[in-house]
């Protein structure tokens, strides 16, 4: 009797010993959280540094990587449009890799893949190899593109708005950086293409580290247990296909995404080619891109403060316009006003992100509706820079072109009305 109370005994020890894991720890010490929230925020913000520069590196020296493979303009036109066309195919898988991998291992698989890809393509040889590496960044950039939102609804439900700023800023500020000093960068390395496209792979590397702890992490949250289980009981089905403003904002998001791709991958060839300079030029794409800085931030701290997002749709999309006619009329002599105000339309992407957070209740809707408005979205966009290559390339010049980027502007701003009125997807999708 005494040796199976001894038994029994030392089965509660060793039972209360595997209770006490780090990760339970990690739940129920607040220096631990402090700490491991601190690392989640650096995590974000590296991810999100690392969103664009595979973009708007390649549109700085497009000139000169299609002289050097020998990229006709429509096939130029292709490589703009890889972009959403992996976003459209990899992130519908994001939402389901994250459930059963945790979306933590899955952002890190992501930058480990935009590591991966942005070392081989400039020395992958021939196009194919080129468009084949791209497309493996670009497969890490689609995956944390959608699970970005979740993450911040998951670990930050009651700062969605200044958590999707922070986020979306950094987006903003690595699109820009990439931008302003890829050309600069080349001519230090020797003027090689090579060597200034491979050199943004350092960035990647630093963004892998913060989400190494969390790769072995499937919980929903690292919050207490009834956060977790709130997480689990408010995460029904959402037929989100029956939802009208799902679809609005996936019309919306798609949208804002071919005329965000159509300036990151043409806008600095269009100055070059009306007279300027190919550093002004990246300079100029700079310009565009760090707008997105200060507004990413105040954007959506602003959407989740007004019941209707309308107001900010239109406004965006006046800048657009604007800005789309400057840059016909008068590209070299208003060139800085056409590149503010085009950067300023170009927020509309941490705008589509918050509405994201804003029209599901859940986490698991938002994951929905994120990988449902993105990747239809990206699917949407797909054509846009790839009719403007070919655009350019038959017509000779960039007034068609311009004023297909113009016209998309209305309907943009007709169904961001829409997405931006004050309602639930489940709510929609359970009538």
């Amino acid at each position: 009797m005494m040796g199976l109370m001894a038994s029994e005994e030392s089965t509660r020890t060793v039972t209360s010993m595997r209770i006490r894991t780090p990760e339970t720890q990690t739940l129920s010490e607040p220096a631990t959280r402090a700490w491991t929230m601190r690392l989640l925020v650096a995590g974000i913000v590296l991810t999100a540094l690392n969103l664009r520069p595979a973009i708007t590196s390649l549109g700085a020296l497009l000139e000169e990587v299609r002289d050097s493979l020998g990229m006709s303009g429509s096939v130029a036109g292709l490589l703009t449009s890889v972009p959403p066309l992996c976003f459209a195919v990899f992130g519908v898988a994001a939402p389901r890799l994250a459930r059963r991998f945790g979306p933590g291992a899955v952002v890190c698989a992501g930058m480990v893949a935009i590591t991966t890809g942005l070392l081989l393509r400039p020395y992958a040889g021939g196009t194919a190899g080129f468009l084949a590496a791209t497309a493996l960044a670009l497969m890490g950039i689609a995956v944390s593109n959608v699970l970005m939102p979740v993450i911040v609804k998951r670990w930050f439900p009651d700062r969605v708005g200044s958590m999707t700023g922070l986020y979306s800023m950094a987006l903003a500020l690595g699109t820009a950086s990439a931008a302003a000093v890829t050309v600069p960068m080349t001519d230090l390395l020797g003027g090689n293409w090579h060597s200034g496209l491979a050199v943004w792979a350092g960035l990647a590397v630093a963004a892998v580290v913060p989400w190494i702890p969390f790769v072995r992490d499937r919980s929903a949250a690292p919050g207490t247990a009834a956060q977790e289980k709130h997480a689990r009981v408010d995460a029904p089905p959402v037929r989100i296909t029956r939802s009208r403003t799902a679809w609005a904002l996936a019309v919306y998001f798609g949208l804002q995404a071919t005329g965000a791709y159509i300036t990151m991958g043409w806008m600095a060839q269009i100055f070059r080619d009306s007279g300027v300079h190919a550093g002004k030029a990246g300079l100029l794409l700079a310009v565009t891109m760090v707008m997105g800085v200060p507004l990413a931030f105040v954007i959506p701290r602003l959407a989740t403060r007004l019941p209707h997002q309308g107001p900010i749709v239109l406004a965006l999309g006046a800048c657009g316009l604007v800005g789309y006619a400057g840059l016909y009329l008068a590209p070299v002599s208003g060139a800085w006003v056409w590149a503010v105000l085009l950067g300023v339309s170009n927020c509309s992407f941490p705008l589509a992100l918050t509405m994201v957070g804003m029209r599901a209740r859940s986490s698991a809707g938002v994951a929905q509706l994120s990988g449902f408005a993105q990747s239809t979205g990206y699917l949407i966009s797909i054509p846009g820079p790839l009719l403007v290559g070919v655009l350019y390339q038959h017509s000779g010049g960039w007034g068609l072109p311009i004023a297909l980027m113009a016209g998309l502007m209305i309907p943009q701003m007709a169904v961001g009305v829409l997405a931006g009125r004050n309602r639930d997807v489940e709510e929609e999708a359970a009538r």
